[in-house]
């Protein structure tokens, strides 16, 4: 299973839209700023499932939550943008929540920096920002064989 992870689209879907032609995903994951982006990006694909999530730049009408957890190949994931966990603060404790909650993956934008680490137990993964500003870049998580694997990317890397 291959999700594409996107976050602070912030109007741009041309990157996004590319990204899915590019990569060929199962599924795409949207974490905020903004959830209208991923609803056109529905219309332009509408045989992929897309789960999403609001950021800070999201109005509360829009009705997405703030934050979610899913299942995805046996994987427990948390989705979220992060204002809420203050991660352009550090990262402490959005890390202890995802630790208490036992997720295997935690997906969270807002920085608009791209992030992927594992520490043995635990993804981390922030897909930068999809807006092309400063760059674009997005991320990719594969499940194979019960195993979780993440990855970034942008344009200037894959064309």
């Amino acid at each position: 299973m291959k999700l594409l992870v996107f976050s602070d689209s912030h109007g741009n879907l041309d990157y996004m839209r590319r990204a899915v032609e590019l990569e060929k995903p199962d599924k795409v994951l949207h974490l905020g700023d903004v959830t209208r982006d991923a609803e056109r990006l529905r219309e332009i694909f509408p045989a992929l499932p897309v789960e999403q999530v609001r950021g800070n730049c999201d109005s509360v009408s829009s009705g997405w939550p703030v934050e979610r957890e899913l299942f995805a190949g046996g994987k427990r994931l948390w989705l979220l943008h992060g204002h809420t966990y203050r991660v352009k603060m550090g990262l402490s404790l959005l890390l202890e929540e995802a630790r208490t909650r036992g997720v295997d993956g935690v997906f969270f934008g807002h920085t608009h920096r791209p992030l992927c680490d594992f520490d043995g137990r635990l993804w981390v993964m922030n897909p930068g920002t999809a807006s092309g500003i400063p760059d674009a870049t997005y991320g990719v998580a594969e499940i194979n064989n019960g195993q979780l694997y993440c990855r970034t990317a942008d344009f200037k890397q894959e064309g």
